[in-house]
């Protein structure tokens, strides 16, 4: 199969463009992996991934989810870091490509984010951004 211009190489999906050109990797910063472990651990199934979706919402356009799953599909990409796992499907992926999962824990309080270059904006909950 030829790949179309943009596509990304290596990737047979010919609707799947990294935006702006960066990789398809999704990269989990250290204290992200380390709540995403300790939240494992307290499920009855341990067995799981954290699956981040981007979704078409919110004030700025675009959303991110984040949810439990035990499986990956065929077309989904499985990042690894420190025995944690973090999926996502080919869609998100064009909008997260470049991007690190992170995990934050100051005063106004802790969650997940996702520090993303391909972000031109971003509302104040950091959950919503627009490219």
């Amino acid at each position: 199969m030829s790949e179309m211009p943009g596509t990304p190489s290596g990737f047979d999906d010919p609707f799947a463009v990294a935006m702006g050109g960066g990789p398809r990797e999704l990269a989990i910063s250290e204290a992200a992996a380390q709540r995403l472990a300790h939240l494992l651990r307290q499920e009855t199934d341990s067995d799981q991934m954290l699956r981040v979706t981007v979704t078409g919402g919110g004030c700025s356009g675009y959303q991110y989810h984040f949810d439990f799953d035990k499986q990956a599909g065929e077309n989904d990409l499985v990042f690894e870091r420190d025995g944690v796992k973090v999926v996502t499907d080919n869609a998100s992926m064009d909008l997260l490509a470049g991007s690190q999962l992170d995990y934050v824990d100051d005063l106004i309080g802790a969650f997940f984010t996702v520090n993303n270059p391909n972000a031109s904006s971003s509302c104040g909950c950091g959950v919503s951004f627009s490219v």
